[in-house]
């Protein structure tokens, strides 16, 4: 053997041995991959979600990211280990719609070479999965506490006051996180929401008495102004109403002496039970509330207040509180039974409302801007309109029983005469009548509505960027990265010898390799849409304006140049279409858009992202979805039962494991 030959093998030798060394994958191999970003979409909430490829969460022991590494086996190919996935892909040696991740020919990728050389000598290929729903159904999330928003403010203040005058409007405004302002991670208050709780709650408790006890709040009859034991009485009653469970025995003893000096120094029963309510409204127990409490276990009152702040918005009433202490909310038969009541009952369309409402960003709408000279249909009128029309879609499917997801594909809408004219369809027979579409018609759903076309536009003309962005993140719920610092995200200007559409002009995105590897991912969906503009009308051409420039003489001047609309959703099996309906019939078969649904609704009701330990809750709640023929009202019940009692766990509160 020549000794050339010789130093190769050794040299090979010496490289496996140091590939089998524990931890080799974490210290040369890891980092590459995560430099090169590939963790950004090959997560459960990236883009690439779909694929078989997720990596470990960011803060993964050493342990899981070596059994990671293992698994990646399911991505070589152990007879041509050079053609495997591992390699091609991050390179772009076959389709990648990530971009190139890594240079062909690099050092990077010769460490790719070397662990796909080993993982193609193992036995057996390795599950990606690195944790199964058994291991994680016992994993509970820490206990959180959780700010009342100020819409279920003034709806708490509404059934325990009979006050219906709204302060929390006047509040500071609530900041979205995660798609939504009930987030407890944006609950913090601050100290100009102290001084509005703090003002609120005088103004509240001087109203409250008034005239007099109007409103019955006081459960008994005082013998006189200082009546300890009428005075108690209230204290625990109407303590047990505002912090939404019994007082404890230092609580009633503190808000009894409370009562008790304002008492003596007022010489008035009614002023005394003022300063106490007014003490009340201020207190943490009354503005926050807990869930997953002590022990991660839920105690009757929290599951109580986390139904009814979840399908009602605010406080619970008198018969679930009977309910929760009489132990009806303490199995999954019994919490799940008065949850699909509560589903039932009106007074949980408004908290429906308000889901649609933050979840679909309508007030990303009613702050557009439009150019009135492009666009003189639009005003502040016609985006009312637009989000009445979407939020009446959604009603209709939440509360008939019909197949949720044709909220995407619904070949009828619910017009007023405004939008009839924008969407060039005959005058409803009333305002917000239920209109079905023309056969030829391509709208469909939200995403043919002028509230998702309008909000993701700029003022002058569409945005297929802004378009594909909302589909990926609110839609099938996949993060997409955010672009490089200093990246210029401005268009290159039109010119008058060659106007170009916004997809010509978007392809310098594609032609830059730090731009591509997102753009490639959102781009193309909003390239479907393109045949309608910036506020929902349908169009064939684009209307481009140019004015005459400083100093120059002339008139404005408009040039059209002929559109076309060919769209897909890369990662997305068949998704190619060419209009709102072929992207919505798209979405609504799709299981990534199908289970999308179910996170949003469980980052509503949860007050924050899902977690790892909650992919058993969301799988559970998915399947309960799907078989009912997508029945919002059983999404809803799902999700409050898997909650409570996730799978693997015993069906009693706070059980343990099987």
């Amino acid at each position: 053997m020549k000794f050339a030959a010789i130093l190769v093998l050794l040299g090979a030798a010496q490289t496996f041995a140091a590939v089998t060394d524990p931890g080799y994958f974490a210290r040369s191999v890891y980092p590459i991959l995560q430099k090169a970003g590939c963790s950004g979409c090959h997560n459960p909430d990236g883009v690439a979600s779909a694929t078989r490829l997720h990596f470990p969460e960011p803060d993964a022991s050493a342990d899981i990211v070596e059994r990671f590494g293992t698994s990646l086996a399911i991505l070589v190919d152990r007879n041509a280990p050079e053609q495997s996935l591992f390699i091609t892909k991050p390179t772009r040696r076959v389709a990648h719609a990530g971009g190139i991740r890594i240079k062909p020919g690099s050092a990077e990728e010769g460490e790719l070479r070397v662990w796909t050389s080993y993982l193609a000598t193992l036995a057996t290929s390795s599950k990606l999965a690195l944790n199964t729903d058994s291991d994680i159904a016992c994993s509970r999330p820490v206990p959180v506490v959780r700010r009342l928003t100020h819409a279920q403010y003034n709806n708490t203040v509404r059934d325990l006051l009979g006050d219906d005058s709204r302060l929390a409007d006047q509040f500071p405004a609530e900041d979205f996180v995660n798609g939504f302002k009930n987030q407890f991670q944006s609950q913090s208050i601050s100290p100009l929401l102290a001084e509005a709780y703090s003002a609120a709650a005088e103004k509240l408790a001087r109203n409250a008495f008034r005239g007099g006890d109007t409103r019955g709040l006081i459960p008994c009859k005082p013998s006189s102004a200082s009546d300890s034991v009428c005075g108690a009485q209230f204290v625990r009653t109407f303590g047990k109403k505002a912090f939404r469970r019994p007082l404890e025995e230092v609580e009633l003893r503190r808000y009894s002496r409370l009562f008790a000096t304002e008492a003596s120094a007022r010489k008035s029963f009614l002023s005394a039970a003022q300063i106490v309510l007014e003490a009340m409204l201020q207190s943490p127990n009354f503005l926050m509330r807990t869930e997953n409490g002590a022990n991660s276990q839920w105690t009757p009152y929290e599951t109580a207040s986390r139904l009814s702040y979840f399908l009602w918005n605010t406080m619970p009433d008198a018969e679930l509180m009977r309910n929760a202490e009489a132990g009806g909310l303490n199995a999954a038969d019994g919490l799940e039974r008065t949850a699909r009541q509560m589903a039932a009952d009106p007074r949980a369309h408004p908290a429906f409302d308000e889901f649609v409402t933050e979840w679909l960003r309508f007030d990303r709408l009613t702050q557009s801007i439009k150019d009135r000279r492009a666009f003189p249909l639009y005003t502040p009128e016609l985006t009312l309109a637009m989000a009445e029309e979407t939020r009446r879609l959604a009603a209709y499917l939440a509360w008939s029983g019909t197949n949720f997801m044709q909220i995407f594909s619904a070949d009828y809408s619910f017009l007023s005469s405004d939008l009839a004219k924008v969407y060039k369809l005959p005058q409803p027979p009333s305002e917000f009548a239920r209109v079905a579409f023309p056969a030829d018609s391509e709208r469909a759903g939200i995403v043919g509505q002028g509230t998702f076309l309008s909000l993701t536009s700029k003022p002058e003309e569409t945005s297929p960027t802004a378009r594909g962005l909302f589909v990926r993140e609110q839609f099938l719920c996949q993060e997409v990265p955010p672009p490089p610092p200093g990246v210029n995200t401005n268009l290159p200007a039109n010119s008058k010898n060659a106007p170009r559409t916004n997809q010509e002009r978007l392809a310098l995105h594609l032609s830059n390799e730090s731009c591509a590897g997102c753009h490639n991912l959102i781009d193309p969906i909003g390239f479907g849409l393109e045949k309608f503009d910036a506020i929902g009308q349908r169009r064939d051409k684009l209307a481009v304006h140019f004015e005459p420039g400083h100093g120059e003489k002339g008139k404005s001047e408009t040039l059209e140049v002929p559109l076309q609309a060919e769209g897909n959703i890369a990662g997305v099996a068949d998704s190619q279409f060419n209009s709102p309906r072929g992207l919505g019939l798209v979405l609504a078969r799709t299981p990534q858009c199908q289970e999308c649904v179910v996170k949003q609704l469980f980052r509503y009701a949860a007050g924050r992202r899902e977690t790892p330990s909650d992919r058993a809750v969301i799988k559970a709640s998915f399947a309960d979805f799907r078989d009912s023929g997508f029945r919002f009202q059983d999404l809803m019940v799902a999700l409050v039962k898997w909650s409570v009692f996730p799978p693997g766990r015993s069906a009693t509160n706070g059980g343990s494991c099987n």
